[in-house]
């Protein structure tokens, strides 16, 4: 619509090596009442993170991140778990004991914590729109206009589809989509004459 006709797709990837559904659990998980829902990311108003934190579905809402709104959400859902930003280890661990990763946010251009969650195997629930559309097969994520709906589906989905949808989100196919995306200069050159 803007006039730009050599558009293609380049998804992302992910650490395989790190993220994975062996990672092990936060012992946090342990107290907990199932199912346990995951939100990870920027702890600020543009993530939507509120419409995760007023869902109706029972279980446990943990909020791995830390931003501005942190302090705020936390007072106004005392029962939710916010637990600051973690990586490495500790954060493959929240995503491989969780049962269900929710990405609340509706402006998200792409949303690498859902390959994250997936590459540890855990189903992702979201919100019909760019970012989840671009990175969520049927298999591996319920998308619905109500996050209910959603996280409700998507803990009915298996984890092994979930994992093998994460696990074809390399580095690897990332850097391929980008070289198989270059055009030889060339051929720009000639294009040009």
């Amino acid at each position: 619509g803007q006039g730009l006709g050599q558009v293609v797709h380049w998804g992302r990837g992910v650490d395989l090596t790190c993220f994975g559904p062996d990672a092990p659990r936060p012992a946090l998980y342990a107290e907990l009442a199932g199912p346990i829902q995951l939100y990870v990311g920027r702890v600020a108003v543009e993530k939507n993170i509120e419409a995760f934190l007023s869902s109706r579905h029972p279980g446990s809402k943990v909020v791995v991140g830390d931003g501005p709104a942190r302090e705020a959400l936390a007072r106004a859902y005392p029962d939710a778990h916010f637990v600051g930003a973690q990586s490495g280890a500790a954060l493959a661990g929240y995503y491989a004991g969780a049962d269900v990763f929710v990405f609340p946010s509706r402006t998200d251009t792409f949303g690498l914590v859902m390959i994250e969650a997936l590459a540890c195997g855990t189903p992702v629930a979201a919100f019909p729109v760019s970012g989840p559309l671009d990175v969520l097969s049927p298999g591996a994520g319920a998308m619905h206009a109500d996050l209910d709906t959603a996280i409700a589906a998507a803990l009915s989905l298996n984890r092994a589809d979930c994992l093998a949808a994460g696990r074809s989100f390399t580095w690897d196919a990332s850097t391929r989509q980008f070289l198989n995306a270059l055009v030889p200069i060339t051929a720009r050159l000639a294009m040009a004459a």
